[in-house]
This record gives C-alpha cells, sequence and structure tokens, in this order.
C-alpha cells in the first residue's frame, strides 16, 4: 500500500509559527511532525509515500529529500502554483499515484500512536476513517459509528482523526480543483459506503500554538 501525508495547508491558526514554516515541520518533542510519520511508516512496511506541498511548499523537499533516510520513496505533488487545493483537491491531483490500489490518507499536523495498517482491507467500501473521542476544540464530533459503519446523524458523535483508508474510486468524478474532503464522505456515508472504527489511544491535532505547546510540555 502506498501512502500521502496531506502537508499542503497554510495553518491559519498556527500563526505566527507557520508564518515562517510549513506547519508538518514544526517540532513536537524535538522532532518535525511529517518525520515522525515517516519513520512509523518506514518501521510498519509501506515503501512509497507522496506528500503534497503548498504554503512555503519548497522548504518541505529541502528538508526531508527523497526519503531515503527512512527507506522510503518520496514524491512531491506540488500545489504551489494553484494555492492548496484542499484534502480532497490535494488527494485527486496525486489520484495517479495510487493507480487503482486502496491507499492510506494522513494529515501532516496530527501527531498519534496508532499503527497505520500498509495490508487494510477495505472489502467492498470506498474508505475506512479512524475516529477519537471528541477533544475540547470539537466537542460536537463529526460522525456516528454503529455497527463499523458511519453515521452522519448520531446521538453519540466522534473526531475524524485525519487518518483514512481510500479508494481510488472515492475520488474519481471529482473535478480538478479546491476541494472539501466532507462533503463527499458525507455522501457516501448517506449509501453506507464509508467504514469506521474508534481509537483510543494517543491522539492530538495540532492546531494552535498553545496545543503544541501543551504537547510539548508532557
Amino acid at each position: 500500500m502506498k501512502a500521502m501525508i496531506l502537508c499542503a495547508g497554510r495553518g491559519e491558526r498556527m500563526r505566527p509559527l507557520t508564518d515562517a514554516l510549513p506547519k508538518p515541520l514544526l517540532e513536537v518533542k524535538g522532532k518535525a511532525l511529517v518525520v515522525w510519520h515517516l519513520e512509523k511508516l518506514s518501521k510498519l512496511g509501506f515503501k512509497d509515500v507522496v506528500i503534497n506541498i503548498a504554503h512555503l511548499g519548497f522548504k518541505i523537499p529541502q528538508f526531508l529529500g527523497n526519503g531515503s533516510t527512512w527507506n522510503l520513496n518520496i514524491t512531491y505533488s506540488d500545489e504551489q502554483d494553484e494555492g492548496a487545493l484542499e484534502s480532497a483537491g490535494g488527494i485527486k491531483k496525486a489520484l495517479a499515484f495510487f493507480k487503482d490500489e486502496t491507499f492510506l490518507v494522513v494529515n501532516g499536523d496530527v501527531f498519534c500512536e496508532y499503527d497505520f495498517e500498509p495490508e487494510f482491507d477495505l472489502k467492498d467500501k470506498l474508505a475506512h476513517l479512524i475516529l477519537v473521542p471528541n477533544p475540547p476544540h470539537n466537542q460536537d464530533g463529526d460522525f456516528g459509528i454503529k455497527d463499523n459503519l458511519l453515521l452522519n446523524s448520531a446521538e453519540i458523535k466522534y473526531t475524524f482523526s485525519g487518518i483514512g483508508y481510500y479508494s481510488p474510486k472515492l475520488f474519481k468524478n471529482l473535478s480538478y480543483t479546491k476541494a472539501s474532503l466532507a462533503p463527499i464522505l458525507r455522501d457516501e456515508i448517506k449509501k453506507q459506503n464509508i467504514s469506521g472504527e474508534i481509537y483510543t489511544n494517543m491522539w492530538h491535532d495540532i492546531g494552535t500554538p498553545q496545543r503544541l505547546k501543551d504537547i510539548n510540555k508532557c
């Protein structure tokens, strides 16, 4: 399985830190966020990774190179001319990289202990999302879950972790443009095409300078 790390966002809530660095290069416990992902991907058997870049994007290839440091092959999907294409748009631009195979996507600004699964089987679903208990900044949650299928409406909702496994079929009819992932997922959830699971170990969305400071105190 191939993997994609989403690293193109501006990181507005992280300013002024992201005025000088792309958010995935900010350090957690002495190491760039994106490097934590690369180390884990390599350890778990992944070989090929695509990273999309936009805001200060040139700094990411300068820092990471071709991935050989981690025994990985890194390909860069460059959105610097268009501006960040958002999550679904970024995946669409990089879609040829995955051919017809299931692939993993992880947000470049999350820090967690979740072990990515290089042999994950989607079966007949179009995506499988990892959900987490709601953090303080997202108390209402995003999706419900019942019998491993995601729900748009539920009494209890969980937060989408930014980690998911996807079929290329989910994006085949998407135009090449800026596009958010959530509406696409919600449409397919109605058709019972999206599965999921709840992950309860360590997970953090490093979305603000205060959250970054807090995790570095731990």
